[in-house]
């Protein structure tokens, strides 16, 4: 019985040594970054371009090697809760910090969340409904 269990020990001491150990990866989010737009963007090594700039949201597209992003800071919490509210409607993937966003790719926001913490929230899918909103009588009438 001791041989299986080093077996097994030693699989996951190798799994764990080549990366492959997704789940403790997945364990291991750091505590959620707080601060200016401009400092997590240096967090993730992406200089903002900035698209709005006002008192209560200053939004940025941004560009890393893990992909491109959109960050947006908030002076309040419930401006951020109601932008997120208001923007899932569209769908997306969003990395949730306090006071702070980041939209992107599922897997852009995996890697963003490994060095900003953060919850990771899923927008509404709009996959399913595409099709039934084509206009099913368009060809009868055309040949009239």
């Amino acid at each position: 019985m001791t041989r299986p269990m080093l077996a097994l020990g030693g699989a996951a001491l190798a799994l764990a040594l080549a990366g492959c150990g997704s789940g403790e990866e997945k364990d291991a989010v750091p505590e959620t970054a707080t601060g200016s737009l401009e400092h997590l963007a240096a967090e993730v090594k992406c200089t903002p371009n900035m698209t709005t700039d006002a008192d209560e949201i200053r939004q940025a597209v941004c560009k890393n090697p893990d992909g491109k992003f959109i960050l947006a800071t908030f002076s309040t919490d419930r401006g951020q809760r109601e932008w997120i509210n208001g923007a899932k409607d569209y769908g997306g993937h969003y990395l949730v910090g306090r006071k702070w966003v980041a939209v992107g790719e599922t897997s852009t926001m995996t890697a963003l969340r490994g060095t900003l913490g953060g919850d990771i929230e899923e927008g509404t899918d709009h996959a399913a409904h595409e099709g039934s909103h084509e206009p099913s009588d368009g060809a009868t009438h055309s040949g009239h």
